[in-house]
């Protein structure tokens, strides 16, 4: 099965990559690709893709990789979506449970400031009470 993706060249920290059509059984690695189809510059924001070539090999059946889907989606050489690439991993069973345990600490310490503030009205009244009492005893 043929594929479009990239091809990084370039030196360390000065990344450069090639569009390339290959197998998807075997890395474009040292050359051994079926075609170049264009290159993308990250750094200069550099950007030459083959449009037609492109539009072949889509013809005859190699799919792009997610990032060169987005590209030529970008580029507007094919229609559609974009694919999300950063997606959210779904959370492990152990995860789940340390996230619930931290919520019921979470509320038991809410309901500890609960208690605490009414025990602390309580306090109060009765002292406004005792004091009320006294009052009224003087006269």
């Amino acid at each position: 099965m043929l594929v479009i993706r990239f091809f990084r060249t370039g030196k360390r920290n000065q990344p450069f990559f090639k569009v390339v059509v290959t197998d998807k059984r075997n890395a474009p690695s040292g050359g051994r690709f079926v075609e170049s189809v264009g290159y993308v510059n990250p750094l200069t924001k550099e950007c030459r893709l083959e449009e037609d070539r492109i539009k072949y090999w889509l013809s005859v059946g190699a799919k792009p990789s997610d990032t060169v889907h987005n590209l030529l989606v970008k580029k507007g050489i094919i229609e559609g979506e974009k694919i999300p690439l950063h997606k959210v991993k779904p959370q492990s069973n152990e995860e789940k449970k340390e996230e619930a345990v931290k919520e019921q600490a979470s509320e038991e310490k809410k309901e500890e400031k609960v208690e605490k503030e009414s025990v602390k009205e309580k306090l109060q009244n009765k002292k406004k009470k005792k004091k009320k009492a006294k009052i009224k005893k003087k006269f």
